[in-house]
């Protein structure tokens, strides 16, 4: 057994005064005491003065095979399948190393994620490659499908694979040329015929989408989740409120896919979309801050690995800009712990610090329920009970 203690504490779904003792047996938690608790005989403490304890962070959208470079998903193909998994692999490294003990992974190369990812870093989540239309955005990670009856088989062989998500490229992308953003890549019947495979076979949906016609269009299908989710129109963008009580109503989880690395230049497709109609990340921040407040499930993960904009390891950036945004403080760092490991279908083992559950912690320097980018001072990442960073 093993204790981590901090004067400060926040246990995914709210803070605890006075902070924690977190004790750790065997990989889980076996119990969350106040700070002050005397350990148990003969265990050994890891304290850090100043520091805040809490969950592992879980990134809810991710790229593993993407090394955020410019060609970062293009150049998938052209690489030979151990190239492919040292990506993966130092990927899920630099994750682990940023806090992240669980990502979900939406859209890898052809089940390389699936089949190949280390087991021993963060929890990992899989969808496989993305289905989308033949030509269309991230149809070269090998998941085309078009009509009903090839997307169900496409639904079927996911999870006959070990896929735990169906992603669905929706609408257009901006990092495939050629694609619509402001239009859907598929019929209403074909996205029904796609949900209802999915969820026969026990497999929650997200959909990639920008468009607002296109968020309507998935969230009438009964998709368990929206990614981007921007509402482009041809005037603007935004949800409306009416959309956004629907989302609430549903259920239906939305990543906005914000954080941005520190000085990093957005792709000229997304300068392009900002200096034309103004979706800069504090915007976006503010329309997803009001999708919160509408009640909708809004949670953090950044789209990993596309560009260099989007490198693996940078989730406090996304709650950052969230809290930056209007979200209060805890409330951003819980889109990133509870609720993102909900989101994920993880609820039962990680997110929380609570006895039972995976021993996932991070203990950083300073307070992220005042300030969210302390997320990036890590002190210590525990991983399933192991220690991933050096304690000192």
């Amino acid at each position: 057994m093993r204790g981590y203690r901090a004067g400060r504490a926040f246990d995914g779904e709210r803070v605890l005064p006075g902070g924690a003792l977190v004790l750790v047996q065997d990989g889980r938690i076996v119990a969350v005491q106040p700070a002050g608790t005397a350990p148990p005989d003969g265990v050994a403490v890891v304290e850090r003065p100043g520091a805040t304890l809490l969950p592992g962070l879980v990134d809810t959208h991710v790229h593993l095979c993407g090394d955020g470079g410019p060609r970062a998903l293009d150049q998938l193909p052209e690489l030979a399948v151990g190239e492919v998994d040292r990506l993966v692999a130092a990927a899920l490294d630099r994750q682990l190393a940023a806090g992240v003990t669980a990502v979900r992974d939406l859209g890898d190369l052809g089940y390389a994620v699936v089949d190949r990812a280390p087991r021993t870093g963060p929890t990992v989540v899989a969808a496989g490659p993305p289905i989308t239309t033949p030509g269309g955005h991230c149809a070269s990670l090998g998941g085309p499908a078009g009509g009903i009856a090839a997307l169900r088989a496409a639904v079927r062989e996911r999870a006959e694979r070990g896929a735990d998500v169906v992603k669905l490229m929706a609408s257009g992308g901006f990092l495939t040329p050629g694609t619509d953003t402001t239009a859907g890549q598929y019929t209403d019947a074909e996205v029904q015929a796609v949900v209802d495979e999915a969820h026969r076979l026990g497999l929650p949906v997200t959909a990639h989408a920008y468009p607002l016609s296109v968020i309507e269009q998935v969230l009438a299908a009964g998709v368990d989740g929206i990614e981007h989710g921007l509402g482009l129109t041809a005037t603007g963008w935004g949800v409306p409120p009416g959309t956004a009580e629907r989302l609430a109503r549903a259920g239906t989880v939305v990543c906005p896919t914000l954080g941005v690395a520190a000085g990093a230049t957005p792709p000229p497709p997304i300068q392009q979309l900002i200096a034309r109609i103004g979706t800069t990340e504090e915007a976006r921040a503010a329309a997803a801050a009001g999708l919160h407040r509408a009640g909708v499930r809004v949670v953090s993960g950044v789209d990993s690995g596309v560009s260099p904009a989007k490198p693996h390891g940078v989730l406090a950036r996304a709650v950052a800009s969230l809290a930056g945004g209007g979200v209060p403080a805890a409330e951003a760092l819980a889109t990133a712990t509870s609720a993102a490991a909900r989101a994920c279908g993880l609820g039962g083992r990680t997110g929380r610090l609570a006895p039972g559950l995976d021993a996932d912690l991070l203990l950083v320097h300073g307070d992220p329920t005042t300030d969210p980018l302390a997320l990036e001072r890590v002190a210590l990442v525990v991983s399933r009970g192991r220690e991933v960073l050096p304690a000192g």
